[in-house]
């Protein structure tokens, strides 16, 4: 069933790694290193590098999501005493050219088909995004590739999420924003993004002051919603 407040929007934005892209491709690239470490490894990795940006928001030391992701490596290789010879750089470049997920391009071409512009809206850096795009051939089905590098700050800092109103020239009632993760959602929400979650891991709702219209469990879901068929 289409959601009225969704079928009114006219473009769409994604964010990235989670949800356009499946982050634990870059440790499952190097399993032959980290062997049963390799799910632990990404999940830390991906706890430290969120964490590590939100703190370094609130302390005003911004640094590139490269750097951040870097440094959300070193963090979980320390922790899970992992010091392979050369592993750190072979991960950190399997980052650069992480896996969609195998809705992401199927989803991208049927906003394509409608004319419904599609952008995405990341933490990354912009080499980070467009080796992943690239990579990934997502590159020609999107519109707009935004990074929070042009206001210095990470999500869910609302001028984040003004980067996308002023690309595309829409109010923020009329951007269909979508994340699959909670808290991206929630402040997609709360800056008045028409927003979606797509909860892959079924996870419950995050509480915080704004919800999204909708919750889906996969990409693929979203056409519909859209009134795109």
């Amino acid at each position: 069933m289409t959601d009225r407040s969704l079928a009114d929007t006219k473009a769409c934005v994604f964010d990235a790694y989670g949800t356009l892209f499946d982050l634990a491709s870059a440790a499952r690239r190097c399993a032959d290193a980290l062997g049963e470490r390799a799910d632990a490894l990404s999940a830390l990795w991906r706890t430290r590098q969120l964490e590590y940006s939100w703190l370094r928001s609130l302390m005003d030391r911004h640094a590139d999501f490269w750097q951040v992701t870097g440094e959300a490596l070193d963090y979980a290789m320390a922790q899970l005493g992992i010091a392979a010879p050369g592993l750190r750089e072979r991960l950190m470049e399997a980052f650069l050219t992480v896996d969609a997920y195998p809705d992401a391009k199927g989803m991208l071409e049927a906003l394509r088909r409608a004319r419904r512009p599609a952008a995405i809206l990341s933490n990354g850096s912009p080499r980070m995004l467009a080796a992943a795009t690239q990579s990934a051939g997502l590159s020609g089905l999107l519109d707009h590739v935004l990074s929070v590098e042009d206001v210095g700050i990470y999500k869910p800092d609302r001028r984040v999420y003004e980067l996308a109103t002023r690309r595309l020239g829409l109010p923020a009632e009329r951007v269909c924003f979508v994340s699959s993760n909670g808290w991206d959602a929630a402040g997609a929400a709360s800056f008045g993004f028409t927003a979606v979650w797509t909860n892959r891991a079924g996870a419950p709702r995050e509480r915080l002051p704004a919800q999204p219209v909708a919750e889906i469990t996969g990409l693929d879901a979203l056409p519909p919603l859209l009134g795109i068929r």
